[in-house]
């Protein structure tokens, strides 16, 4: 049988970007004036732990956007890589407030 011959491996970094991606896809982009999420992944064998640092916008529903994060990333990596996401663990860096842009924005 063919998939008994050789082997195929998945670099963490790849996964790493899959994963950024897909957080990206559920957040609906970035926040302005914010940085594009990020992920640090572990892989072993065919099983991912996943990192993900994201930015938010405020006021949003902070649960609701982290759980988005965490079905989309487990989804494409699964799609993608064929990998089991048992852990995705979502950390709210920095969340931007829109009355802090305008204020930022205001000459006084």
């Amino acid at each position: 049988m063919a998939e008994e011959r050789g082997a195929t491996t998945i670099a963490d970094r790849v996964v790493s970007k899959i994963a950024a991606q897909a957080a990206r896809e559920a957040l609906g982009g970035v926040p302005e004036g914010g940085a594009a999420p990020h992920a640090g992944v572990v892989v072993d064998h065919d099983v991912a732990r996943v990192r993900i640092g994201v930015e938010l916008d405020y006021p949003s529903d902070i649960g609701a956007q982290c759980g988005a994060v965490r079905h989309r990333v487990v989804q494409r990596v699964h799609a993608l890589a064929g990998m089991d996401v048992p852990e995705v663990v979502v950390r709210v860096e920095r969340l931007h407030s829109v009355h802090t842009r305008a204020a930022q924005g205001r000459i006084t």
